[in-house]
């Protein structure tokens, strides 16, 4: 690989730089003809798949059942619930000439469109809980700056929407999906992420409270990766779903809506990456080890031999017999570039000592490992991998964490590129003053655990509510 094929800037010093570079370089997307669209290669979709399958195995343990909804939303669903159309308009796009008479949206999120169909479903309460969710496609037609992954135009998700007959069991389904989402970024993505609470200021449009899950990405600006939203008794008036209780009464149900989307892989780029390139965590990577030959002229059929036979002992870790004719480094180079999590080095020296050369990754360390032992080895390092990813991006997310009480020193920490938790009177006035004041600084969440006193708001000074994370964001 040639020096421009690789990456040219590096991490501590371009990050803006750094990730286009690295998205397109470790062959994740490309760019699209269309402004603000991306075109996702098949090595980021294979994530994608990772975590439908993962998510979809835990839903149906939740007694979610999948369905599929139309793209295109009556302009009237829209105005049938005022706060969620007006925090939606700026980003809707629509189609204007339609044989309905109306115009309609395309696809923002999918609250009406399918609160209208419950509205038809749900009579009883023997019909509740009612729980649903679908895979698909987002447009939100936006003015801001794009960046693959993080923001475009065009995006997948997931949108969970349940029915239920109680407030108490909304709030704890809702954190519960919030909790599943936790459990995916952490076991599956090896991501660590900040829990908590909205803001009122932040909390999704036209939901009682909104919970979420937040990371702090290299450059100290935070990345909100998932919502879990408790939706209150609100959707349900306005889409006239109702339902008769256990005395014949006619109720209204309590609702929550929750979601994650192509943004993680944007996330997991950022945080598992270095200046070689992108490092896949072993349960999402297309490949989980690449072998590449050592060759010379007059050994070359049996190490080929050698290993082709070790492509299809492990073949569970869909391995890749790296035999171009490209020299060796050129091809660690690819690989390290593409994130593939251990490379196995074969040459003649190794086949008379019966071994192999394992590369991990994420360290670079080699070690020797005898053919009887390859098997075993390849699974623990790969478990290794996992963790350690987890372990490493943990340390610096906390590392980027200042405790203050004080405005100015709030200034420094915003200033440092990092995040600040503070005690706060969580007022919309309050959030939107230190906004202004810090050139975008926002509340990003409020953790659940809170100490029992905490004193004045660091930027007000009236009583504080609670201490929350702050800091700019994507």
């Amino acid at each position: 690989m040639t020096e421009q094929e690789g990456l040219t800037v590096k991490k501590s010093e371009n990050f803006p730089e750094f990730y286009t570079q690295l998205i397109q370089k470790a062959d994740l997307a490309d760019y699209s003809k269309v402004k603000g669209c991306m075109v996702i290669k098949p090595n980021a979709y294979h994530i994608w798949e990772q975590i439908q399958d993962y998510f979809n195995s835990r839903l149906k343990k939740l007694e979610v059942k999948n369905a599929y909804f139309p793209l295109f939303i009556p302009e009237s669903f829209f105005q049938k619930e005022a706060e969620h159309a007006q925090g939606f308009s700026p980003e809707v796009a629509w189609i204007a000439n339609t044989e309905e008479g109306e115009r309609l949206a395309i696809r923002p999120t999918s609250e009406t469109v399918m609160y209208d169909s419950y509205s038809k479903w749900i009579r009883s309460h023997n019909d509740l809980p009612f729980k649903m969710n679908q895979w698909c496609n987002i447009i939100r037609w936006e003015s801001l700056a794009t960046k693959p992954f993080i923001r475009t135009r065009e995006f997948l998700w997931q949108e969970g929407h349940c029915v239920y007959e109680t407030e108490k069991e909304t709030d704890k389904e809702t954190l519960t999906y919030l909790e599943e989402y936790q459990k995916l970024c952490q076991d599956l993505l090896a991501l660590p992420t900040l829990t908590g609470k909205k803001s009122d200021k932040e909390k999704f449009a036209g939901a009682k409270y909104t919970l979420s899950i937040e990371s702090i990405m290299p450059d100290g600006k935070a990345l909100q990766m998932g919502t879990s939203h408790n939706l209150g008794q609100g959707f349900a008036r306005s889409f006239n779903i109702s339902y008769l209780d256990r005395k014949e009464k006619k109720q209204i149900p309590w609702q929550n809506s929750w979601g994650i989307s192509t943004r993680l892989i944007g996330a997991l780029a950022m945080l598992h990456s270095d200046d070689k390139g992108l490092i896949l965590p072993p349960k999402v990577a297309f490949s989980q080890l690449v072998i590449v030959p050592i060759l010379f002229k007059d050994t070359q059929a049996k190490v080929l031999k050698k290993c082709k036979d070790l492509e299809k002992k492990l073949k569970k870790h869909n391995p890749i017999l790296d035999d171009r004719n490209y020299s060796p480094g050129w091809k660690f180079n690819e690989w390290e570039l593409k994130g593939v999590p251990i490379r196995l080095e074969i040459g003649p020296k190794d086949l008379e000592k019966s071994q192999v050369v394992l590369v991990r990754r994420d360290n670079n360390n080699k070690t020797p490992v005898k053919f009887s032992n390859l098997t075993k080895e390849i699974d623990k390092t790969l478990e290794d991998i996992q963790i350690s990813l987890f372990k490493k991006a943990e340390i610096e997310m906390k590392e980027k964490i200042h405790k203050t009480n004080a405005f100015e020193d709030f200034r420094h920490i915003i200033k440092g590129k990092k995040v600040a938790l503070a005690p706060w009177c969580g007022t919309i006035k309050c959030e939107e003053k230190i906004k202004d004041k810090t050139i975008g600084a926002k509340s990003l969440n409020i953790p659940f655990n809170q100490p029992p006193k905490i004193g004045k708001c660091f930027h007000c000074s009236k009583k504080a509510k609670h201490l929350t994370y702050f800091g700019k964001s994507y």
